[in-house]
């Protein structure tokens, strides 16, 4: 990790998909966990980019919006990067292609909503692009599913992403706590 320019990407925690309607697993302590990895990512001068969906034009997560909006427990520093996204892939259409490069980063730590949607598709197209990525176990999050209850759809990905064979990059899947541990080290 000692020569990795790292960037944590935090994926589509807006108020408009988190609401009674659309409640997500354990949302207070993934966003707690994503506010104490962005201090550590701003102490070592490194981005923390917030990805926030904007369906401008289709009558949802209209840009500015209320539900377009961080959530108001995230912490987010004037130096952050906002990237707007059009589709569940943030690598399409969008700047942070542009932005990563710009910064020299080569290794991406995600978190975000929602984790078998945006989360799954950064992760996909971050794989092509060749970054390292670093899953935080437990910083993503989604709802339940007809078929399937939220926390089985989290640890079914985090078994994904763990096996999943990487191109010339490499991706791995842990806790909050061991990251921590990681960054502190470096």
């Amino acid at each position: 990790m000692k020569n990795n320019r790292t960037a944590l990407l935090v994926i589509d925690m807006q108020k408009g998909s988190f609401t009674d309607k659309t409640p997500r697993f354990d949302t207070d302590g993934v966003v707690a966990r994503i506010n104490e990895l962005a201090l550590i990512i701003r102490k070592l001068d490194l981005p923390v980019i917030f990805i926030q969906h904007d369906g401008t034009g289709s009558g949802q997560f209209e840009k500015n919006s209320t539900e377009w909006e961080n959530l108001d427990a995230l912490i987010v520093d004037s130096n952050d990067i906002i990237i707007d996204k059009y589709a569940n892939d943030v690598f399409y259409n969008s700047k942070l292609q542009t932005k990563l490069v710009e910064h020299k980063i080569n290794t991406l730590l995600i978190t975000g909503c929602a984790t078998d949607f945006c989360v799954e598709a950064a992760i996909q197209s971050a794989l092509t692009k060749e970054y390292n990525i670093l899953v935080v176990e437990d910083g993503h999050t989604t709802g339940n599913r007809p078929h399937l209850k939220a926390e089985k759809i989290i640890e079914h990905y985090n078994w994904v992403w763990q096996n999943m064979l990487p191109t010339k990059g490499h991706i791995r899947v842990d806790k909050t706590e061991w990251i921590k541990t990681l960054f502190k080290i470096l």
